[in-house]
């Protein structure tokens, strides 16, 4: 697990979570039925064939938190969602990453 901005975790073993909650973070997943989980702001995830990821999308700063607008998690299957590529959460759609 990550907290600081613009940091990344990634996790290889099989049935393992790589999370992160910093903004502008990354989490990577590769090992079979694994998660990756990013809860900042503006933040990605990816993941192999079967791995599931779960993004975050925050509104703007209201003084206090940058308030979760949405969160959704998807399986990579290959057809919609690709693996290695990263994803994140755009009002409201899973959107991949230029």
């Amino acid at each position: 697990t990550n907290t600081g901005d613009y940091s990344a975790a990634t996790n290889t073993g099989y049935q393992s979570a790589a999370t992160n909650t910093g903004n502008r973070s990354a989490a990577e997943v590769t090992g079979k039925e694994s998660i990756a989980i990013v809860t900042g702001k503006d933040s990605k995830a990816k993941g192999s064939i079967g791995c599931w990821i779960v993004l975050t999308e925050r509104g703007e700063w209201d003084g206090n938190v940058y308030p979760i607008k949405e969160v959704k998690a998807v399986r990579v299957d290959g057809e919609i969602i690709k693996p290695d590529t990263y994803y994140k959460l755009i009002n409201g759609e899973v959107i991949p990453c230029e």
